[in-house]
């Protein structure tokens, strides 16, 4: 608060010195011109399985956007939305259009996984512009190639699942699981990270996928080997709402470990069969509904302020808040200026260090990659409604769960293929 005060007092008088000299002659008018806005695109998912989460997320960038009454550094911000509808082709499609169209500044998008790869890679032949992730989580994004116009605030699906495998396989005592995920970069992203802890710990795997956008699960559900002691649940928007409704249809009953978009008001504030089985999973991610930290209250009251709002901001809406809070800081520090080819405005990206809408800490690796702290969580009626309450917080994990990084490289890429279950030698 301090801070902001300062720099808006600094900035009214330089606005007095400037209206002095122009009437004087005495310096010449400042490089930045104040009235030119500053371009800021955003693509987010509108259209397809994660439709709800997009507009969350819209939901969340206008609320910071209006803290700051769409200006900084006396400039005001311009904000073009696009839509995709998380496939890759469609994002890049309306990302191009942002650029070679809009003539944005920067961009804060995608949501979904591939996403996410074919955005940082379009951002690596921009000179100029600088992408920002939206709430995209495939781990390739930034660890394999990374682009130096592509930063990402949030952690990625790897880092969400830190915790899970060892508590699943050592506290819950479950020695086999059934992991049922997405056929896509986000689930494979998931799936290793959990499978790298459980198997480790001596746990076995069964993997089930299906492409992103199924309806119809019943030949999958049919193939759960009745060994399984708990199902994995790697779905997310309308496929996870699908499976799990069917899944209840047909009596199944094991206890359900949910991945990181399962544990989402996205999934819990939609009324159905499925209600049944979510009360008591246990997940793990970037954020809960119930946090005890100040910072997450305050947010959240916030946000519910806005129309439309959940009960608790979703995954997407923390994910998209967290980047862009990354973005407005950034550009507070350069008082809006992005010439020279964004040169200071993206060093001041790269050295960002402030707390997330959670209260964690964040900051970016040498690959523009977050840093921050991951929550256990389970699911838990409170007055009346169903609420991801965290119970326990791994603080300051990296993208390779602490492991050095040439040796988590050499374990190779994420995919259904490669799912990161390495048993203990």
């Amino acid at each position: 608060m301090s801070l902001r005060l300062s720099r808006r007092s600094a900035l009214k008088g330089a606005g007095a010195l400037a209206l002095t000299a122009a009437a004087t002659g005495a310096i010449k008018a400042p490089a930045i011109a104040q009235n030119t806005p500053i371009r800021l695109g955003s693509v987010t998912t509108l259209e397809g399985p994660f439709a709800t989460g997009g507009q969350d997320a819209y939901r969340a960038m206008e609320m910071l956007l209006q803290a700051d009454n769409f200006t900084i550094g006396g400039r005001r911000i311009e904000w073009t939305r696009e839509s995709s509808n998380a496939q890759a082709d469609v994002a890049l499609a309306r990302a191009r259009k942002l650029i070679e169209q809009d003539n944005v500044d920067i961009i804060v998008g995608p949501l979904s996984g591939a996403e996410g790869i074919a955005l940082k890679d379009y951002s690596a032949t921009l000179t100029g512009k600088t992408i920002v992730n939206g709430s995209s989580g495939a781990s390739d994004t930034t660890l394999r190639n990374p682009s130096r116009n592509f930063f990402r605030f949030n952690t990625d699906g790897t880092q969400w699942m830190a915790g899970l495998g060892n508590y699943v396989r050592r506290t819950l005592n479950v020695s086999e699981v059934t992991v049922v995920a997405g056929d896509y970069a986000f689930p494979y992203a998931q799936v290793f990270g959990f499978s790298l802890e459980y198997c480790r710990a001596g746990g076995k795997v069964n993997y089930l996928w299906s492409p992103l956008g199924t309806t119809d699960f019943a030949s999958q559900i049919a193939q759960i080997p009745r060994s399984s002691g708990a199902l994995v649940v790697v779905h997310g928007g309308t496929d996870g709402l699908a499976f799990m409704t069917q899944y209840a249809q047909a009596g199944g009953n094991l206890p359900i470990i949910g991945g990181s978009i399962m544990a989402d008001q996205t999934m819990l504030s939609a009324r159905g069969p499925h209600r049944r089985l979510m009360v008591g999973m246990v997940a793990s991610g970037p954020m809960a509904d119930v946090i005890d930290d100040p910072m997450w209250t305050d947010f959240v009251a916030r946000y519910k302020r806005m129309p439309n709002a959940f009960p608790s901001p979703s995954i997407h809406a923390v994910n998209y808040s967290t980047n862009l809070m990354g973005v407005i800081r950034a550009l507070k520090e350069v008082n809006g200026d992005l010439s020279n080819n964004q040169a200071a405005f993206q060093r001041a990206l790269a050295a960002q260090k402030f707390k997330a809408p959670t209260g964690a800490d964040v900051s970016l690796d040498h690959n523009r990659q977050a840093v921050s702290d991951i929550f256990l969580t389970k699911i838990e009626e409170r007055g009346g409604a169903p609420m991801t309450v965290a119970f326990e917080r791994a603080r300051q994990i990296n993208q390779t769960l602490g492991t050095p990084e040439p040796a988590f490289l050499a374990l190779g890429a994420p995919s259904r293929n490669n799912t990161g279950c390495i048993a203990a030698s």
